[in-house]
């Protein structure tokens, strides 16, 4: 299992080459809330979420002779766009499955930033074949979005900047799609503060994984299309079991009201996985004593402006 020395040392890989992003408070979420709550903006990390902490720990990692065959990685989006941004600060070679019905907006701006993308596939699960099958065939490696502990290790420094901005927070609330970001985080909050994740109703790879106790396929659904993994990861699974209080379920409604809140209130214009932790503590489904500080983590701001327009709209 992934342990807090493991994301000290993802730090030191990964030092100097990411932004560190703000911690906000939002008086206005407070009052709603009866907490004290911050809001830890990964949505103005590079490529406009969290992903490239986990990429960068895997590059650097890498062998001479696993640069010379390229990488390989499986996303709707964000984690696609984190890998091609970083292969190519690398000079290294990329390619990404996705799938038909992804963002366009995800799909180009990952080929914008010189990866190969493979659209053979008509959804997640399906992608998750063919990723198995081109990793055989072009013995590429794999850089996982979510179940590797080197990714676990580099999206827990999320939690350490978390802790040092805001050394008093007793819960952290952050978005769950495959668990690498929950579960990173919880590790290193691990004996510091409460970790809760939020799942969409529609998507909820980790609820049903700790239901079953084990990784359980799905067919996820949401509009927050960066929470849309189709299983969660062994990995993950058994470090949220351990070391998450609890995992929470919103609604569709829940996630738009919640977006719209963080941008007219606070001006984070979010992508709705973003939105999910503020979604959670705005319908009252994060277990909080008066006053208590809490940070929600706003993952990622990669929306089609045509999604965000409809959702910013109401429609």
């Amino acid at each position: 299992m992934v342990d807090r020395a493991d994301v000290e040392a993802a730090r030191e890989a990964i030092a100097g080459r990411l932004h560190r992003t703000p911690t906000f408070s939002s008086a206005t979420l407070g009052a709603r809330t009866g907490a004290s709550v911050y809001l830890k903006a990964e949505l103005f990390q590079k490529t406009g979420s969290f992903k490239p902490r986990g990429v960068l720990t895997n590059l650097a990692a890498l062998t001479p002779e696993e640069r010379g065959r390229g990488v390989i990685g499986i996303s709707a989006g964000n984690h696609a766009q984190a890998l091609a941004w970083g292969a190519a600060t690398e000079g290294l070679d990329a390619l990404l499955v996705m799938w038909r019905g992804a963002s366009e907006a995800k799909i180009a701006a990952t080929q914008g930033y010189g990866a190969e993308v493979d659209l053979e596939s008509s959804g997640p699960t399906d992608a998750f074949a063919r990723l198995e099958q081109l990793v055989e065939q072009t013995g590429r490696t794999l850089v996982h979005p979510f179940d590797h502990p080197r990714t676990i290790a580099g999206q827990g420094t999320v939690g350490l900047e978390v802790l040092e901005d805001v050394p008093d927070a007793v819960v952290v609330v952050v978005p769950i799609g495959g668990g690498g970001l929950i579960a990173g985080v919880a590790t290193a909050a691990a004996g510091r503060a409460r970790v809760v994740g939020v799942e969409p109703e529609t998507s909820r790879a980790m609820h049903d994984a700790l239901e079953a106790g084990e990784p359980v396929p799905v067919d996820p659904t949401s509009v927050a299309d960066g929470l849309n993994a189709p299983f969660a990861g062994a990995n993950t699974l058994e470090i949220v079991r351990e070391r998450v209080e609890q995992v929470v379920l919103v609604s569709e409604a829940e996630l738009e009201h919640a977006m719209r809140f963080l941008y007219t209130h606070t001006k984070l214009a979010c992508e709705p996985a973003g939105a999910a932790s503020t979604a959670a503590l705005l319908a009252g489904k994060v277990p909080l004593e008066q006053g208590e500080t809490v940070v929600a983590v706003v993952s990622g701001g990669n929306v089609a402006p045509e999604t965000a327009v409809a959702i910013l709209a109401g429609r």
